[in-house]
């Protein structure tokens, strides 16, 4: 038998008594608040929103070049890859308009704001700051945007991450490439990621990766044809209850959704094309498009949601809605 050295013995007898801690668990709320100086994340898209993200559209919308339009719409330029498929250019003063007023009924409902400081003149779709990121228990995962003209906005966020404190428990690499907008949380125990042209299976690894080991479970949907991502068929608009387009969603998605005892607002064929593209801010609280019909609105309001109207139609001209510009950072616990 090997006899300890003494000062083998004494660095034994230290790490007994300062011995390794894996517990409490990096997510657990007293040990961020002790760390991290507060919690951080989401286990839902529904808790009472605390703290989101946001990027006022600035000077970066002069990418738009209205001499090159594009035989499918809209104005583009394939060769340095921005793309814009509004009809007519960006309104920026409209849009800026819009999106404060978005972000004054925010801070009526309690919710604190964070903004980027600042973006590249390039990064037009920077304002969509949902895709740049996903909120988990502890922290958030930075993605790696699919579309050249949205590479570099994960550099963006990751300075406003780390200027607000906030742990990144990953950043999406290798070939992996993913946008928030195609993840949701359908309860604390449960996510879905969309597999589309936005979206790839080395990203849904990943992010299963982080999310294993807090024990939660994620669902592999694919997104049908072109469609970008998966909140253009389900977003979570209060606690187990939802907003779908049952035509852009897998049936068998549809049934695991209810399966989990989640209820369903199906939209109608004349809502708007941005209708369910909201944001639920408490569990039974909701803000949706201004264009929403009354009767998809009353669906909603007979699950016991009180719903809040914004007029958001600039910015959804750019390609993204109310649930798109948000990017979570602290829910509460549910």
């Amino acid at each position: 038998m090997a006899v300890m050295s003494p000062g083998e013995f004494k660095l034994a007898t230290m790490m007994q008594r300062f011995p390794m801690e894996p517990l409490p668990v990096f997510e657990d709320p007293g040990e961020q608040l002790s760390v991290w100086g507060g919690e951080w994340g989401c286990n839902s898209d529904w808790g009472t929103l605390r703290k989101v993200l946001m990027h006022r559209p600035g000077a970066e919308m002069a990418t738009v070049d209205t001499s090159r339009p594009l035989d499918i719409g809209g104005f583009g330029d394939p060769d340095t890859g921005w793309y814009w498929m509004g009809q007519a250019p960006p309104d920026l003063a409209a849009m800026q308009e819009q999106h404060d007023h978005f972000a004054d009924a925010l801070r009526e409902e309690g919710v604190e704001i964070a903004y980027l400081d600042g973006v590249r003149p390039h990064l037009m779709k920077s304002i969509y700051t949902r895709d740049a990121m996903i909120a988990v228990p502890g922290g958030a995962i930075v993605c790696r945007l699919g579309p050249r003209v949205r590479r570099g906005e994960e550099l963006e966020i990751t300075r406003a991450l780390a200027r607000l404190g906030m742990p990144i428990l990953r950043t999406l690499h290798a070939d992996a490439v993913m946008e928030g907008g195609s993840f949701v949380w359908l309860n604390a125990t449960t996510a879905a990621i969309g597999l589309s042209c936005r979206g790839n299976a080395q990203a849904a690894t990943q992010i299963e990766e982080v999310l294993r080991p807090m024990g939660v479970r994620l669902i592999r949907v694919q997104c049908p044809g072109y469609r970008l991502h998966l909140d253009g068929g389900i977003v979570m608009c209060g606690r187990d209850a939802a907003i779908i387009n049952q035509n852009l969603l897998p049936f068998s998605f549809i049934e695991e959704v209810r399966a989990l005892g989640i209820r369903l607002v199906e939209l109608q064929a004349d809502d708007p094309t941005d209708a369910g593209n909201c944001l639920a801010i408490a569990p039974d609280r909701v803000i949706m498009s201004a264009g929403i019909t009354d009767a998809t609105c009353e669906a909603v309001e007979r699950l016991g949601i009180r719903v809040r109207r914004l007029d958001y139609r600039k910015v959804w001209a750019g390609g993204g809605g109310l649930h798109c510009s948000t990017a979570p950072l602290l829910r509460d616990r549910v």
